[in-house]
């Protein structure tokens, strides 16, 4: 037999070779095992003090929820780590939910935009601080006894400071006409939201305003004299790399694209609404482009990039206004918490979503969702998340509940309304349920709180029940954020 030799330098290569592979497919299933981890792992917003913590399954929790379907992006140490689609993006045709899959962004359009806003400001095609009034061109917004005293800047509206009115869009279903945005603005039919004005005192207050950012939508076109989205595509989308990504949906994607749904777990008629507020609201996007969008932040405000703003104006971005944690675009995280973060969270009519992420560690997740329910999934999946990626954020909490007590719960038992809403609370021995759309539509245990009120483990919501001059119950408050009262009727 013929020997054949083979040079050492060879088979130095080719060793190398052989353990590089090894390495990557441990790396893959050390990945796969943590994936799993995290999907078999949902936790509730809540545990009972000295009760086992109770894990929970995706899939189920999903199914529970009536969620069809979810897409999510890990960030870890800067970079892309995983991205994996789960459930369905149409609950009637059963398409499957791939990384590719496009989700409405809803509000997380805003930080995108005002990128895109502060990229222009850069160029000098727009100013941070002057009158918006000497910027825009094709309409100009109606001055009061407020901008008397103040102007509105691009900075007031890119931080929700500037006194603007209109919090959000509900959008327009197939069958409805589509207006103009000088129509929006103005609060002329076919539009379905009031006029967008100055209703305080600009720089005074904080107030969450989709209305500033359609202000902003019309200066950065008469700025740059191009459609909103060729505007973002070439200023943001683009230069990230953002591939699956734009401020309309052309008929070419409407294939790739997650249907609407509604709590019922009904799709939205049409599949989803449309938005000529689009630098509030349109934004159809993938988790793994958000995840994209985000790290570039993180890796700018530390002046490791530059794609699209220079690291200056990435710090401005991130950096709060005096009246709220938020800065031009984005959600901050408090700055007495440890990781220093970003984020944005995303309502429009069929879909939650929310892009979370921390600067200083590389760190952060972006997660899409087709259906109203989202918001609930999501937390717990974020919790699950925190707890495998050793976040310092999205934590359960842990509360006492003391013993129930039959003979009270009785008391409380019956039917209440809310907002319109009928609230049946039910006693059964020592433990006491609440089933209201309000609250989630599902029955839900309530527990007792030593100071009175009555908590839930999937929900941040607080209860209160109220007596008469009798002592007799007869209203129910619940709390969250502000203060929401409904009174018994039977």
């Amino acid at each position: 037999m013929k020997k054949i030799f083979v040079p050492f330098a060879c088979l130095s290569l080719l060793c190398l070779t052989m353990q590089a592979m090894a390495e990557d497919a441990a790396t893959v299933d050390a990945l796969n095992v943590r994936i799993s981890r995290i999907e078999n792992g949902l936790l509730p917003q809540t545990v009972i003090k000295g009760r086992p913590l109770q894990p929970m399954r995706l899939a189920e929790r999903m199914a529970a929820l009536k969620v069809p379907g979810l897409s999510i992006a890990i960030i870890h140490q800067g970079k892309l780590e995983w991205a994996r689609g789960y459930g369905y993006a149409d609950a009637v045709s059963k398409q499957p939910v791939t990384v590719e899959t496009r989700f409405q962004a809803a509000s997380i359009s805003k930080p995108v935009t005002a990128m895109a806003a502060l990229a222009l400001v850069e160029r000098g095609s727009l100013n941070l601080d002057g009158d918006v009034n000497q910027q825009l061109l094709s309409w100009k917004l109606p001055g009061n006894a407020f901008t008397d005293k103040q102007v509105v800047s691009l900075r007031g509206l890119l931080n929700h400071t500037a006194g603007i009115n209109v919090h959000g869009f509900p959008g327009y279903a197939a069958s409805q006409d589509v207006p103009s945005l000088v129509d929006v603005l103005e609060g002329k039919k076919p539009a379905n939201s009031a006029a967008v004005r100055v209703t305080a005192l600009p720089g005074s207050a904080w107030s969450y305003s989709g209305g500033g950012y359609s202000i902003v939508q019309l200066l950065m076109t008469d700025a740059s004299h191009e459609s909103f989205p060729v505007l973002m595509k070439k200023t943001v989308l683009d230069k990230l790399g953002m591939e699956h990504s734009s401020f309309e949906l052309p008929e070419n994607w409407q294939s790739m694209a997650a249907s609407g749904h509604l709590a019922n777990g009904k799709p939205v008629p049409g599949k989803w609404h449309r938005y000529p507020e689009m630098a509030a609201a349109s934004l159809w996007t993938t988790p793994s482009d958000l995840a994209l969008f985000a790290i570039e932040i993180q890796q700018s405000s530390v002046g490791k990039s530059n794609k699209v703003l220079s690291p200056e104006m990435a710090r401005k971005m991130l950096t709060p206004s005096k009246l709220k944690d938020y800065g031009l675009g984005v959600f901050l995280s408090p700055v007495t918490d440890k990781q220093a973060g970003f984020g944005h969270s995303g309502s429009n009519e069929g879909y939650r979503t929310m892009l979370t992420t921390f600067t200083s560690t590389g760190q952060g997740a972006a997660l899409m969702t087709n259906s109203e329910n989202g918001s609930e999934l999501i937390q717990e999946v974020l919790r699950a998340i925190s707890m495998e990626y050793g976040w310092t954020d999205y934590k359960v909490v842990e509360k006492i509940a003391r013993a129930g007590d039959a003979n009270e719960y009785k008391s409380l038992a019956g039917e209440y309304v809310l907002a319109g809403y009928p609230v049946i609370i039910t006693a059964e021995a020592d433990r006491l349920y609440v089933k209201a759309a309000p609250l989630g539509g599902d029955q839900q245990e309530l527990f007792a709180a030593l100071d009175g009120s009555f908590f839930m483990l999937n929900n941040t919501v607080s209860l209160r029940f109220e007596k008469d001059a009798n002592g007799d119950v007869s209203a129910l408050v619940v709390e969250r954020g502000g203060k929401s009262i409904g009174k018994k009727i039977k």
